[in-house]
């Protein structure tokens, strides 16, 4: 019979082996969606309008899911299904509709940054109205160094910003539905299968946004440019990578590491986005960019990271 200590230690030790491998998933999920928005990019320039795509998306996306898992279609009660009813709304339709309009309105670089002040939205109110999602000083201090180097990387060397007050005001409104999903959905972790709560999700996303789409009636959907195999590969990289696995993951992600820590993880995605912007879109990165993406490795370092007692 192994000692108490022994026994303390050992099982101290899955458990930091296991928070390790879901901090990797959630590095994972960043990386799908930080190459999202280049394929996005894609299918724009291949006349899909922004409603269209993340419509197909969520379509496709919730058939997958409903081949996967087919037995189980109410939840135990109406509340809990009201709640799933927000979070398709708030974290798939509404947030990138938000975010997809703000872009057509204002620079890229203002929607980015202020889209990505999501995660300092979830610290504060994650803490407020969840004590164990409640962060320490080191923790704060790593995801405020985290958000420096998201700005550093989002303007890459570019300080111009233009207000645009409509188109801010709607990137602010997609943080805000991103932080509403993030929070709500956590109770539901513990009595639904992730894989449940994400296919009401998108059953909820996919209905909503169809409803948007046909009231975009001046452009219909050009199917015949599936054929090409650019459009076919960017969209199977948003269904099955960013949206299949993506939500999959990153609602697992939050039940195990926390719904606060996990967002930080959010500030890395214009890391990806510019990293992938270069390799296939031929675009430039600058020093300022190089310093911000340092201290985003930095910050998430020390706020996600344990010292070792």
């Amino acid at each position: 019979m192994k000692p108490a200590p022994i026994k303390a230690f050992e099982s101290s030790a899955k458990g930091s082996r296991g928070l390790a491998f879901w901090h990797l998933l959630a590095i994972a999920t960043v990386a799908f969606w930080g190459t999202s928005f280049v394929s996005t990019k894609v299918l724009l320039n291949h006349d899909f309008s922004a409603v269209q795509i993340f419509t197909l998306r969520f379509v496709v996306t919730y058939l997958l899911l409903l081949a996967a898992s087919h037995k189980k279609f109410r939840c135990e009660n109406w509340k809990h299904e009201l709640i799933l009813l927000v979070c398709g709304l708030t974290g798939c339709t509404l947030y990138f509709w938000a975010e997809n309009t703000a872009l057509s309105l204002s620079p890229s670089s203002n929607v980015s940054l202020i889209v990505c002040t999501n995660p300092l939205l979830i610290m504060i109110f994650g803490g407020l109205i969840y004590k164990s999602e409640r962060l320490g000083k080191r923790q704060i201090l790593g995801c405020v160094i985290t958000f420096i180097g998201m700005v550093l990387v989002v303007l890459n060397g570019k300080f111009i910003l233009k207000l645009s007050p409509v188109g801010d005001l709607l990137a602010f409104g997609s943080a805000c539905m991103w932080t509403v999903y993030s929070l709500i959905v956590r109770p539901l972790n513990e009595k639904y299968s992730t894989l449940f709560i994400t296919r009401k999700m998108f059953f909820y996303g996919a209905l909503s946004s169809i409803i948007i789409m046909l009231c975009e009636t001046d452009k219909s959907i050009p199917w015949q440019n599936f054929a090409e195999p650019v459009v076919s590969l960017n969209f199977l990289c948003l269904t099955v990578f960013s949206s299949l696995f993506g939500y999959l993951i990153w609602n697992k992600v939050l039940k195990q590491i926390g719904t606060v820590l996990a967002s930080n993880y959010i500030y890395a995605i214009p890391l990806v986005t510019i990293i992938t912007a270069v390799i296939a879109l031929d675009e430039k990165i600058t020093a300022v960019a190089l310093i911000g993406a340092a201290a985003i490795v930095a910050g998430m370092a020390l706020a996600e990271w344990k010292p070792r007692k």
